[in-house]
């Protein structure tokens, strides 16, 4: 078993929380739930499986996770941020333990995950989706978590970070109406964070790869653009250039919801807060 504690971000996850903790279990030595007050099952099943809950009001992930760090008394070498919505395989379980062992005493103080996305029930491994890869293994007191509201990133302080090799599972069990509702919620806190950094200097410097070539594609193309063809661009990207139409139905969809409804809502928001004169709050935890 790796020397590293697994922390969960939670709110009323009864859908994928058992599946996620039984995926992490071979590999932690803890796994904290980190919780936002749930009103359903989420903290009795994850109790009953063996992992330590806390509770605290959500303001955004990254306050959030950094709250767990500050207040859980971890003293494993190793720290796995981990979604309630993803799973290992048996490879990536068997290559956790084998990086987190192997460097021990080495530089490489951090992990880039790798992911498939599930949407509509169908791995998507086209429109520039496969695979998602981000941060989230990392020695403890030698990164930090952004306080981003939205988009934040784990940032080594120090030492490299390597690619894993095998690829996880991103699954959530909830239907389309969900995903509309996240992404409602998701597009508030983009905007928010948009106009949060929209006359500052933006730090890509310790970014992992991954992480930085995102942010630059947003912030120094994407938001250049007029917000009329912002949509469009994306869509094309996604859909044509990527070649999500490999995908079928579900990769149209996942491409056309992306770019035309998502992107667009951000881009509205924006707008709104602008014509207005008004500034976008901290939107707390979804409902």
């Amino acid at each position: 078993m790796a020397d590293l504690t697994t922390i969960i971000l939670t709110k009323n996850e009864e859908l994928n929380i058992k599946k996620c903790i039984e995926s992490v279990k071979s590999i932690s030595k803890r796994i904290i739930v980190m919780d936002s007050f749930s009103s359903d099952l989420t903290v009795s099943i994850a109790k009953s499986l063996g992992a330590e809950v806390y509770q605290n009001e959500f303001l955004n992930y990254g306050k959030q996770f950094q709250f767990a760090l500050d207040n859980t008394d971890i003293t494993t070498q190793w720290i796995f941020r981990f979604d309630a919505d993803e799973r290992l395989t048996e490879e990536s379980s068997i290559e956790i333990n084998k990086l987190c062992s192997e460097n021990k005493n080495t530089d490489i103080n951090g992990l880039i995950f790798k992911l498939e996305v599930n949407f509509l029930g169908r791995k998507l491994k086209h429109g520039g989706t496969y695979p998602f890869k981000k941060l989230c293994i990392f020695k403890k007191d030698h990164a930090f978590m952004e306080t981003r509201s939205m988009d934040e990133q784990i940032v080594l302080s120090d030492g490299k970070s390597i690619e894993m090799k095998s690829i996880s599972e991103h699954n959530d069990y909830r239907d389309l109406t969900y995903w509309i509702s996240k992404h409602n919620w998701y597009a508030t806190r983009a905007a928010k964070d948009y106009l949060d950094f929209e006359n500052e200097k933006i730090n890509y410097t310790n970014l992992d790869f991954s992480a930085k070539a995102r942010r630059l594609l947003k912030y120094k193309i994407y938001y250049k653009m007029p917000q009329g063809i912002r949509g469009l661009t994306y869509f094309l990207y996604r859909y044509i250039i990527k070649k999500g139409f490999l995908d079928g139905k579900e990769g149209y969809y996942y491409a056309f919801l992306q770019a035309y409804w998502y992107r667009v809502l951000v881009d509205a928001k924006i707008f709104e807060a602008k014509k207005n004169n008004t500034k976008i709050s901290d939107v707390g935890s979804l409902k």
